[in-house]
């Protein structure tokens, strides 16, 4: 699994390059997620993630709250064995990005 660190996510955010997927999901996303994020969870992955993620060669790039939670790992983990290709993980998370002074989302996705 390759990682990606805060100062290339944000680059590639910011260029529109990557897919952010919060495998918190649920309260955690409604609270605050990275901009543009989508939520899904590893429970969901089976059910959504051929809607969600139609392109299967997309950079795409999982993350959770810190390095201690694993829900990126089995989320991203999950998404390569269903035929995802450029998966990702941010494993310093959404406090690391938060704790760096940068813009989070809130609200439920549509």
């Amino acid at each position: 699994m390759e990682l990606i660190t805060r100062d290339e996510l944000r680059a590639d955010i910011d260029a529109g390059k990557a897919i952010v997927v919060d495998a918190l999901g649920g309260s955690y996303y409604a609270q605050q997620h990275l901009p543009g994020a989508i939520a899904l969870t590893e429970d969901q992955v089976d059910a959504r993630a051929a809607a969600l993620l139609p392109d299967k060669g997309a950079a795409i790039v999982v993350y959770c709250s810190n390095p201690s939670c694993g829900n990126s790992q089995a989320v991203a983990a999950r998404l390569e064995r269903r035929g995802y290709t450029a998966v990702r993980k941010y494993r310093e998370g959404i406090q690391d990005w938060v704790e760096a002074g940068l813009p989070v989302e809130a609200g439920v996705s549509a």
